[in-house]
């Protein structure tokens, strides 16, 4: 858990981006993120330095090696040693400035030593910003502060940096809540067995998630080589069509120890996209506004829905993505569930009748303030090519944890611990009445509604009975005030119209 004391730390150098004229929240993301690598990269090796002389041996692997390394760029020979964080940092100024923008930034890009991994393909167009040697100075000396052994804490700062990006105002449209995240992460209980994919991938957030599920659910059997392999390299994959956000998932899930993730600069919606029945799940929260014709868009996806609705494309790109028995939860505006359009249409009935709709969770608009107020809701269904459908959980969130308004202030009403608790025994559910919080729906009544899948659609209000008074007292009350009218204005007439 992060402390107020790493917040107040991450806010200040955010304060020192600002006043040395870096405004836009993504580049202070992006020279952040490679300023907390470099020191990264250096606090790991003083670890594993300090245990091979604890036990007489060499280091293994060592990213500064004895020697020199040769710059690329300035075609110089570079000792290693002035490479490193606890080297550079008690430089004057301006000779740190020179070193870190001018050997130590080129030295990270190349790391990969031209092998092909998420790190190597995004790096490449990496540009090093922080425009003189007094902010740099001051950025350094506040992360020099943090412990970045600790993967776990780093994570959590990475975090807040997002939740500053979004509240910040610019490129919000790229953090979903991490608590929702984190809701149908555990919702969907993802195993070693899993490949999951994210095809709108942002920040990598429900990946990151995943990777976090993983470790905590299947630590001992991560020991296993077979499964670290897995889980490293083959398991979590995702997709974006900005390299910008790519660095920064790169960066986000290295600094959550997943060090050689699939991610991939790829138009998801494209046909340069061809993966098929190739996922056993799919988290994602993809793009809701905008469209795209249809010459852009795969010819597989638009048979499934033909449309140039990209809320509506993305879901049809789930079906064909996922294996037969993979599992699919995916947020999506308020508009699938009930739009009226023949692409709308196509769509729902695509996962009722030829796949299995398992639940519909209405959230409400304040869940994606301060940036949007849009209602969404989370769809859950599993690929069958063969239907199944033969009913459909509905629940209708109404807190999840903070205040719906722009401020979003924790508060007590939750409902996401209701949630999955009520999804994981789904058998207790059957009884339920329309009047309660969540319900089962048949896929009959769903068919006879014309697919429609807004809650209140099926959702019973309970209204109190109004008890109306008698129609003869009524009009003797009426009667009475007409009268009263009547005296009053026989009275002012004969006072003042003699």
């Amino acid at each position: 858990m992060i402390t107020g004391e790493i917040k107040t730390r991450i806010d200040q150098i955010w304060d020192t981006f600002w006043t040395g004229g870096i405004t836009n929240s993504i580049t202070i993301l992006e020279q952040m993120t490679y300023l907390f690598f470099m020191k990264m990269l250096d606090d790991a090796q003083t670890t594993k330095e300090a245990n091979a002389n604890a036990f007489g041996v060499a280091v293994k692997d060592p990213t500064f090696k004895e020697g020199l390394w040769h710059n690329p760029d300035s075609d110089k020979d570079i000792p290693y040693e002035y490479l490193r964080w606890h080297v550079f940092k008690n430089k004057e100024p301006e000779m740190m400035f020179s070193i870190i923008s001018k050997d130590v930034f080129v030295f990270i890009k190349n790391l990969s030593d031209g092998k092909d991994s998420a790190y190597s393909r995004f790096m490449d167009s990496a540009t090093f910003l922080i425009p003189n040697a007094r902010t740099l100075t001051k950025i350094v000396e506040s992360i020099d502060k943090l412990d970045m052994n600790n993967r776990d804490t780093m994570g959590d700062v990475y975090e807040y940096i997002l939740s500053k990006m979004a509240a910040s105002g610019n490129n919000g449209q790229f953090r979903t809540p991490r608590h929702i995240i984190r809701m149908m992460v555990e919702l969907m209980k993802p195993t070693l067995n899993d490949t999951i994919c994210d095809p709108a991938m942002g920040s990598a957030g429900f990946i990151v998630e995943c990777a976090k599920y993983i470790k905590e659910h299947y630590k001992t059997e991560l020991h296993k080589k077979e499964n670290q392999e897995h889980y490293k390299n083959k398991m979590l994959h995702g997709f974006d069509t900005d390299q910008t956000m790519l660095r920064i998932g790169a960066m986000n899930l290295m600094l959550h120890d997943v060090d050689n993730p699939c991610i991939e600069y790829k138009d998801s919606l494209s046909s340069d996209n061809t993966d098929e029945s190739k996922y056993s799940l799919c988290l994602a929260n993809p793009p809701f506004a905008g469209s795209l014709d249809n010459e852009a868009v795969s010819k597989s996806i638009l048979s499934i829905t033909k449309t140039k609705k990209t809320e509506l494309l993305f879901v049809a790109l789930f079906v064909r993505m996922l294996q037969l028995g993979g599992r699919c939860a995916s947020i999506v505006p308020d508009g699938v569930l009930f739009g009226n359009s023949t692409g709308h249409k196509a769509i729902r009935k695509e996962l009722i009748d030829n796949q299995q709709l398992k639940a519909v969770i209405s959230m409400p608009s304040g869940v994606f303030q301060p940036y949007s107020g849009v209602s969404t809701a989370i769809l859950i269904f599993t690929k069958t090519n063969d239907g199944g459908t033969d009913k459909v959980w509905f629940y209708d969130m109404k807190a999840d944890g903070y205040t719906l308004d722009q401020k979003r202030t924790e508060c007590a009403e939750n409902d996401i611990p209701d949630i999955i608790a009520r999804f994981n025994n789904l058998e207790a559910e059957e009884n339920r009445t329309r009047k309660e919080q969540s319900f089962f729906v048949p896929v009959e009544e769903i068919r006879e509604k014309d697919y429609d899948l807004s809650i209140n659609k099926y959702k019973e209000v309970e209204r109190e009975e109004v008890v109306y008074e008698d129609p003869s007292v009524i009009f003797n009350r009426i009667e009475d005030r007409v009268n009263n009218i009547q005296s009053a204005l026989a009275e002012f007439k004969s006072k003042y119209l003699k």
